[in-house]
C-alpha cells in the first residue's frame, strides 16, 4: 500500500512514517517546515519528502492520505483530496488500525516528559529482552531511530498526546490507543489553541481513563491535583500511584540528589538508579516507567539497573558543542513549567561560580498566542541571563519580561540572538537553547561565533 502522509515531519507522524515503512509499505510524505532531526531520519529511511501542500501531489496517486493535526480546511492539497473524493484517515485512526490492534499497549501521557517517559519505558522493556515496539516523539539515544514495530505480539510503548487527531477528529489522540497500561504523568493547562480550559483537558484525560481495562492499570503521579480530578470522575483499573512526598504502602517514591537517586517503595529502599541525567523531573519520570515496567513483569530492581544504562533523548539537555570553555545545549522546552524545570536541572549540575544563560523562542501555539507569558519570569528566575526571540509573536516579549530586569534581552530574529548573547558570554558559562523547533539553526550559529571569537 502507498501512503502519503499529509505533516509528515511532526515528531508522531515522523515516527508513524517509519513505522509504515518497515511494515513494507511505500511511504511519501509532505510537510511546510522540513528540519532536523525528523527530517534527517526519514530520509535516512528513503522517505521522500515534499516541501509544501501543491495539489500537484494528487499525481502520486497514494492508496491513502494519512493526515496529520496541522492540516486544516482550505490547505490547497486538502482542498484537492476531498474534491476528488480520494481516501483519506488520521494518524491516530491509521496507527491503531495497522499496529497496536492485538497488542498489549503501554501508553504515556502528560504536559511534561512524555517523550522521555517513554524512552525510558521503551529502553527497560529492551533491555530486559521484551523487544518492543515504540513510537516516541523525539530521537531516543538508545535506539536508532523514533519508531519501531518491535517483537509482533510484543508490547508496544507509545507518547500518548491531548492534543487532536485531526480535522475532522477533535478527540485527543490518546483516545485512538485503547492502552491496557497508561501512566498520568501530569497535567496542566496547555494548547490553548483548542483548550478553553483545564477542565477542558482534564475531560480528554478522562476519555482516556475510561478505555484502560478492569484488567490494565493506571500509573499516576500522585502530586497532580488535576489527576485527582481526573480520576474522581471515575476509574475502572487498579491504580498504582508515584511521586509522593509522604510515605505511603505500596506507592513509588525518590530520594536523592543529580545523577543518583534511590527508589522507595513507601519507607522501604528497594533499588537505587546512578545514571547521567539530572532534574527531579527526571526521577519523577523514572518512576512511572518502573511502574509499568513492573505491570508487564519486570522488577523495580532490574528496571532500575537498566536505567543506569539509558542515555535520554536528542532535545533533552543535549550539548551540542563546546568552544573554548563555553557549552552548548540543546533542549525541547517550550511551556512555562518544562523551562523552568529544565533551567533548575541544568543549574543542579553546573558549579556554584558558572553562569547559565537562557536562550529560548515561544515558539508553541499556545506561547504565541500569550496565554503563559506572565509565567515567563518565575520559569526563567534562576538563569543569570536569559535572551528571548519574539519574532512571529503577537504580544510584547520585553513587557512581559520586565520583572526581570536587566537580566533579560529580546531579540526580533536570530542573528541579533547570538550577537546579544556573544557580547555577555565568557568562559565557563552554560547556554541553554530551548525551543520546540529549530530555533534558526542558532546552535551552530553560536558555536561558529564562539570558534571564531576563539
Amino acid at each position: 500500500m502507498h501512503l502519503h502522509i499529509l505533516g509528515i515531519c511532526g515528531t508522531f507522524m515522523g515516527g508513524l512514517a517509519a513505522l509504515a515503512c518497515e511494515a513494507g509499505h511505500k511511504v511519501t510524505g509532505c510537510d511546510a517546515n522540513v528540519y532536523p532531526p525528523m527530517s534527517t531520519q526519514l530520509e535516512q529511511l528513503g522517505i521522500e519528502l515534499i516541501e509544501g501542500w501543491s495539489p500537484d501531489q494528487m499525481a502520486l496517486k497514494p492508496d491513502l492520505y494519512v493526515v496529520g493535526n496541522v492540516v486544516s480546511r482550505g490547505n490547497p492539497l486538502m482542498e484537492a483530496i476531498l474534491n476528488a473524493g480520494a481516501a483519506y484517515t488520521s494518524g491516530p485512526q491509521w496507527l491503531q488500525q495497522h499496529v497496536l490492534q492485538g497488542r498489549p499497549v503501554l501508553a504515556v501521557a502528560g504536559t511534561h516528559g512524555k517523550t522521555t517517559t517513554t524512552a525510558m519505558l521503551a529502553w527497560i522493556l529492551e533491555d530486559q529482552g521484551l523487544q518492543p515496539g515504540y513510537l516516541i516523539g523525539g530521537v531516543p539515544q538508545n535506539f536508532p531511530t523514533s519508531a519501531r514495530l518491535g517483537k509482533a505480539d510484543g508490547p508496544f510503548i507509545i507518547e500518548a498526546d491531548e492534543y487532536d487527531s485531526a480535522f475532522f477528529d477533535k478527540r485527543s489522540k490518546f483516545v485512538h490507543y485503547r492502552p491496557r497500561v497508561a501512566i498520568l504523568n501530569n497535567l496542566e493547562y496547555d494548547h490553548a489553541d483548542i483548550f478553553p480550559d483545564l477542565a477542558a483537558i482534564e475531560t480528554q484525560f478522562h476519555h482516556l481513563v475510561r478505555t484502560v481495562p478492569s484488567e490494565g492499570r493506571l500509573i499516576v503521579n500522585a502530586r497532580e491535583e488535576a489527576l485527582t480530578r481526573v480520576l474522581a470522575r471515575g476509574c475502572w483499573s487498579p491504580v498504582q500511584s508515584f511521586g509522593a512526598r509522604k510515605e505511603e504502602p505500596g506507592m513509588l517514591r525518590a530520594r536523592g540528589e543529580p545523577h543518583a537517586f534511590d527508589v522507595l517503595r513507601g519507607s522501604l529502599r528497594i533499588a537505587r538508579v546512578e545514571w547521567a541525567l539530572a532534574g527531579e523531573h527526571n526521577q519523577l519520570n523514572a518512576l512511572a516507567a518502573l511502574a509499568a515496567a513492573e505491570s508487564m513483569g519486570i522488577s523495580v530492581e532490574a528496571g532500575a539497573a537498566s536505567l543506569g544504562r539509558f542515555e535520554g533523548v536528542r532535545r533533552r539537555m543535549e550539548l551540542r558543542g563546546e568552544v573554548g570553555g563555553i557549552k552548548v545545549y540543546d533542549d525541547f522546552a517550550h511551556h512555562p513549567t518544562a523551562i523552568r524545570t529544565t533551567v533548575e536541572g541544568l543549574r543542579r549540575r553546573i558549579g556554584p561560580n558558572e553562569r547559565l544563560l537562557a536562550l529560548f523562542e515561544p515558539r508553541s501555539n499556545t506561547m504565541k498566542l500569550g496565554t503563559m507569558k506572565a509565567q515567563l519570569p518565575w520559569a526563567l528566575e534562576e538563569a543569570d541571563l536569559s535572551f528571548c526571540h519574539q519574532g512571529g509573536l503577537g504580544w510584547d516579549a520585553r513587557a512581559a519580561l520586565a520583572p526581570l530586569g536587566d537580566k533579560a534581552q529580546v531579540a526580533d530574529d536570530v542573528p541579533t540572538l547570538v550577537r546579544q548573547v556573544m557580547a555577555q558570554v565568557r568562559p565557563g558559562d552554560h547556554l541553554l537553547c530551548m525551543s520546540n523547533g529549530g530555533f534558526g539553526g542558532i546552535h551552530d550559529l553560536l558555536l561558529r561565533s564562539l570558534a571564531a571569537r576563539a
